[in-house]
């Protein structure tokens, strides 16, 4: 059909003037790094166990990466006064206020050894779009990103949406699915740009030790690779744990480290969507140009909430890593009391990442994916596929959630594969 442009008006957009079927007919080719993505696993699960609940199944969900605790009241009385004054406009500049990039360094000296600068700071819309954006940065087609697995869904899809290849390196489970700063070795080639390094992890629940850390970037220095560390998680560890930032191991270490953290996991604002990288000036200049054309910048009075986050009293967030921790304990001694399931001990994050290659077995199913379906269909108990994380025998599950729901699925996934 084809329009008129002499017709006379009909009170319509000359769109309408299509049919439905003409419409239908229209076959619009999308992108190749549209088609080549993935949906988040972990999105996907805990859509799929809303949608059971919605229907009025009882689903213990171990899905969703987010603290079950409020965030404290202190950062919501922060955002409704930043309101009140009028925060409501574009943050200028664009990569961050003043008194959350303060915030930001102050933290970091603080808590992580680190020196920055407000103009090495880059406030972003959640860690995840940090993450994005020093990939969009730094990364061109054919570049090579050694990635650890485990890792975290995002990683490796965004890798691939600027046309580099990712090198995956499985952690062995009998190191806790570590990697020895050998291993990391061995996968660095010429054309290696990038190494993400995530600890504690997600989905692993492991922590490398300081020692780790430090071996590892002894690998990577005086090479032309900038490593991506993800410390979404540097307050939640557990036990005898330390932690130890990777731009802290040394000046040549902090001169190619970008330190990427969040509000959301730390102080439970996941839904307040503001992270924060800090690192060498030029490639945080060239992530902020990147974000100032897409995005704009993160809100502005949840940065001036990240500020009170990080400046303010920090009672309720040993409060929350004391709860974590005993839901980690219990969680994986658990895990470790059903048949054809054994656990790594969770040491950080809020996530337990077990082995079911045995459970599946007992099911007559092959891998994670199919695991973790029948387990929602018969128990209606929600679990994350390890094939999305790199390690199909593995599913993982958060107890970001209440003892109670816990002990249930627990419960449940005892009932359907017996006890040891």
């Amino acid at each position: 059909m084809a329009y008129n442009a002499s017709a006379k008006p009909t009170g319509r957009h000359p769109v309408d003037c299509y049919s439905r079927s003409d419409q239908e007919q229209m076959t619009m080719k999308l992108s190749q790094r549209s088609e080549q993505l993935v949906e988040s696993a972990t999105l996907a699960v805990a859509s799929k166990a809303a949608e059971m609940q919605a229907q009025g199944i009882d689903v213990v969900g171990f899905g969703a990466g987010e603290p079950d605790f409020n965030t404290p009241e202190n950062i919501r009385d922060a955002a409704k006064a930043a309101l009140d004054a009028g925060h409501t406009k574009y943050a200028k500049p664009a990569s961050g206020v003043v008194p959350a990039k303060q915030a930001i360094c102050s933290k970091l000296k603080r808590e992580n050894g680190l020196d920055y600068k407000p103009s090495q700071v880059l406030i972003t819309v959640g860690g995840k779009e940090a993450l994005y954006l020093a990939s969009m940065a730094l990364i061109d087609p054919g570049d090579e990103v050694i990635l650890p697995a485990p890792y975290w869904v995002s990683y490796p899809e965004q890798v691939q949406l600027c046309g580099g290849k990712n090198v995956i390196v499985a952690g062995k489970e009998s190191n806790s699915f570590k990697l020895t700063a050998q291993e990391i070795a061995n996968a660095i080639t010429p054309k290696t740009k990038v190494l993400i390094f995530n600890s504690p992890s997600n989905p692993g629940g492991f922590t490398y030790s300081p020692e780790e850390v430090q071996a590892i970037a002894k690998v990577v220095e005086g090479k032309d690779i900038v490593v991506f560390s993800d410390e979404m998680y540097d307050r939640l560890i557990y036990g005898n744990q330390r932690f130890l930032s990777f731009a802290a191991c040394g000046p040549k270490a902090y001169a190619q480290t970008l330190t990427f953290n969040a509000g959301s996991k730390t102080y439970a604002m996941t839904g307040w969507r503001v992270g924060y990288v800090a690192g060498p000036e030029p490639m945080v200049k060239a992530m902020a140009k990147i974000q100032s054309q897409t995005t704009s910048g993160t809100a502005t009075f949840n940065q001036h909430a990240l500020a009170a986050a990080l400046n303010g009293p920090q009672e309720s967030v040993e409060a929350m890593r004391k709860e974590f921790e005993r839901r980690a304990e219990y969680m994986w001694q658990r895990l470790n009391q059903i048949k054809g399931v054994s656990c790594v001990q969770p040491t950080g994050a809020f996530y337990a990442f077990p082995n079911v290659a045995g459970a599946c077995k007992i099911l007559g199913v092959k891998g994670s994916l199919e695991f973790s379906a029948a387990v929602l269909e018969k128990v209606h108990v929600a679990l994350v596929p390890g094939a999305a994380f790199g390690c199909d025998d593995n599913v993982r599950l958060s107890f970001a959630t209440s003892m109670e729901q816990i002990r249930k699925g627990l419960d449940r996934l005892e009932q359907v594969l017996g006890k040891k």
